[in-house]
């Protein structure tokens, strides 16, 4: 397979950030007490330093794992009715680390507000509910696929790709 230019990296790479903002939810992948994966969702908001933010009740079963694991992954996909080929659905999977936002702090305040902003008063009315929690998902690596041969690691800091490439000799 030829080497990709740095301009086709770049492209790779606006593509897959145009996939992660055009979603307004996360599919979260969590671990169990029993280290049993759990898949669900949640709507997010994301930094500038790409973190993903979830305001989530104890209610849910992704809440107790994510603040007893500490960890999860993230995963965006392109919507099934877009894809050529079902097979090749372009996605996004970010491995992250979990830290919980302090209530009442700064930080705490200006991510609800901004979660308002952008999912409406339901935010607002979830605010008043002593069970929810602000959860901030870290990023520390990636993988972006487009398609088949199309699959890249993923610089969180800086948003780079770098091609997959298996030797098959």
């Amino acid at each position: 397979m030829k080497e990709l230019s740095q301009e086709e990296l770049q492209n790779y790479s606006k593509q897959a950030k145009t996939l992660v903002d055009g979603h307004k939810s996360i599919y979260i992948s969590s671990l169990t007490a029993d280290l049993f994966p759990d898949i669900s969702y949640a709507p997010f908001v994301k930094d500038e330093k790409g973190v993903f933010y979830i305001f989530v009740s104890e209610l849910s079963n992704h809440t107790k794992n994510l603040l007893g694991q500490k960890k999860a992954s993230v995963f965006f996909a392109q919507n099934e009715a877009e894809s050529k080929n079902i097979f090749a659905r372009e996605r996004m999977t970010y491995a992250c680390e979990v830290d919980e936002v302090e209530k009442g702090t700064d930080e705490f305040n200006t991510l609800l507000d901004q979660m308002t902003e952008v999912h409406g008063n339901t935010v607002s009315v979830l605010r008043g509910l002593n069970d929810f929690h602000l959860i901030a998902l870290k990023p520390f690596n990636g993988q972006y696929v487009v398609g088949f041969g199309k699959a890249f690691t993923v610089d969180v800091t800086t948003g780079e790709l770098s091609h997959i490439v298996i030797d098959k000799k």
